[in-house]
């Protein structure tokens, strides 16, 4: 917001819920420890009826910014009881930490109003948005949170039935190999380094929270202290999902069949000497991104087991590498009848060939002949592998018939 006015009025809208949702959660806990049957409308009721002395400053901002807070309530406990029931762990709904939470609240679809590139919002008026609504269809809601110093609206819209997706234009395969050095090494040979924006900005990062421990708890400069780190954090944030973007909207447009390795990100970030680089490189946001854009441009994303052994087994043989470690960045085979007997390989890039390999036949699209399984042809010997720069062999005919799927 460019006036001081919107962002005070915008700060009162985004903490209004904060003295009420820590109430609601222990009235609810109350009620539940003494064998009633709490719910949301009745919290909500009880709140209204009370609220006139001991928050007035509610009368001053729309109603949904004080009502909302006990549906979203009422919805946590309902995903905590379901997934009790179906055996899905469901956190329990925990009070709210004004200082950590984030300043949010929501607006129904009569209590704001959309125009070319600016919203109307109650007690304030219009404000300037970044770009217009892209979607047409019925505005269901609309919620108003602030990272840093930005505010942003997450608008909910009502589509129409969606159509099918239609067929990926193009059938090329390819597979990626992901990693820390680079953070993606594609089967064609091309590799996209790993800008590591988290490690490029620590320097800034220490001497921000340094600065900030300094202030007095409570003074204005302790707050624009923390202001100035809450601002570097998201601007590192922002930097790393333009890359991922850009990297995933490119492979997802140009490939229509992606093999990817299946990674367990939450053991990898119990590293304590490598999980900061693993959370810096976002592999489960890149995975996340590159799987549904896939499928939006009617492409297949097939997801490798985590337990393939891809970069200890060469791609041209299938000869396994056991003692090979992470210090090796260059795979050697040493099958006498391969190939590439003794030749030194780029480890990311034989990798990214066994993924690409594995996850053609998770597909039947790949000649039994190539990958030597079920076939006479490769009883005879390895001969048959590929080599390492030529392109996988497909069964023309099972393309061609995934394509009118």
């Amino acid at each position: 917001m460019r006036t001081k006015d919107s962002r005070t009025v915008l700060r009162g809208l985004g903490g209004s819920n904060a003295p009420r949702l820590p109430g609601a959660l222990a009235e609810w806990n109350r009620q539940y420890e003494a064998g009633e049957k709490p719910t949301a409308l009745k919290l909500k009721k009880r709140f209204n009826e009370i609220r006139r002395e001991p928050f007035p400053w509610t009368w001053e901002v729309t109603k949904n910014a004080s009502d909302q807070p006990f549906l979203d309530l009422g919805k946590a406990y309902t995903a905590f009881f379901e997934g009790l029931k179906n055996g899905k762990k469901r956190g329990r709904p925990k009070f709210k930490s004004k200082k950590r939470s984030r300043a949010s609240f929501y607006l129904a679809n009569d209590q704001f109003e959309l125009g070319d590139h600016r919203i109307w919002i109650p007690k304030l008026g219009w404000v300037n948005m970044a770009e217009s609504l892209r979607f047409n269809g019925k505005v269901t809601g609309a919620r108003i949170t602030k990272t840093a110093d930005w505010w942003f609206a997450s608008i909910t819209v009502e589509l129409e039935d969606a159509q099918p997706d239609p067929p990926h234009p193009l059938t090329h395969a390819v597979g990626i190999d992901v990693g820390l050095n680079r953070l993606a090494t594609l089967s064609t040979g091309e590799e996209y380094e790993n800008q590591a924006f988290l490690k490029t900005a620590l320097g800034k990062l220490r001497q921000a929270n340094k600065r900030l421990h300094r202030r007095v708890k409570g003074s204005k400069n302790r707050e624009k202290a923390r202001r100035q780190v809450a601002r570097l954090h998201y601007q590192i944030t922002c930097m790393r999902d333009d890359v991922l973007h850009k990297l995933t909207t490119r492979l997802a447009t140009c490939y229509g069949i992606i093999g990817i390795e299946d990674l367990n990100i939450k053991g990898l970030l119990k590293n304590r000497r490598l999980s900061r680089s693993f959370s810096d490189a976002a592999l489960g946001k890149l995975l996340n991104l590159l799987t549904s854009k896939v499928q939006q441009r009617g492409g297949q994303a097939i997801l490798v087991g985590r337990f393939f052994r891809s970069s200890k087994t060469c791609h041209c043989c299938g000869w396994k590498w056991e003692a090979m470690g992470l210090s090796d960045r260059s795979f050697i085979c040493q099958n006498p009848t391969c190939a590439y007997a003794g030749f030194s390989q780029d480890r990311d890039h034989n990798a990214a060939l066994n993924i690409l390999y594995e996850a053609l036949r998770l597909i039947g699209l790949v000649d039994q002949a190539v990958n030597g399984i079920g076939s006479d042809e490769a009883s005879a010997g390895n001969e048959n592998r590929l080599p390492l720069d030529s392109p996988p062999r497909v069964k023309l005919q099972q393309v061609a018939r995934s394509d009118h799927q």
